[in-house]
């Protein structure tokens, strides 16, 4: 396993495809939604890329449990990537930080 950042492209049990940003240390930092094909689910990964460093691609919010969490979002507002639950809206921020260094640059590791 390298030390850099990384998407790891999955299938899903239900046979839909999906993928997961980390950071070089190995953190999970957004998940995708699930894709009916590996090609929609790669074709998501590029638009993380792209959209991943612009600070209005990033919505804020608070889930039902009251964790701090946050959408990346495409330039028409669709949800591309989702993050964990943070602990406190410093974490949450620095979540964002690292998506926005580590996604225009991951490598993919293919693991379906």
């Amino acid at each position: 396993m390298c030390a850099c950042p990384r998407f790891l492209l999955r299938k899903a049990t239900n046979g839909q495809f999906f993928f997961n940003l980390h950071a070089a240390n190995g953190e999970k930092i957004l998940t995708s939604e699930l894709y009916t094909t590996k090609t929609a689910a790669l074709n998501g990964l590029e638009s993380v890329k792209v959209n991943s460093p612009l600070d209005s691609r990033y919505e804020k919010f608070n889930d039902k449990a009251g964790k701090p969490r946050f959408n990346l979002k495409t330039a028409n507002s669709q949800v591309i990537g989702v993050s964990e639950g943070y602990s406190t809206p410093q974490s949450r921020d620095q979540g964002i930080a690292s998506c926005k260094v580590n996604g225009p640059n991951a490598t993919t590791e293919d693991q379906t």
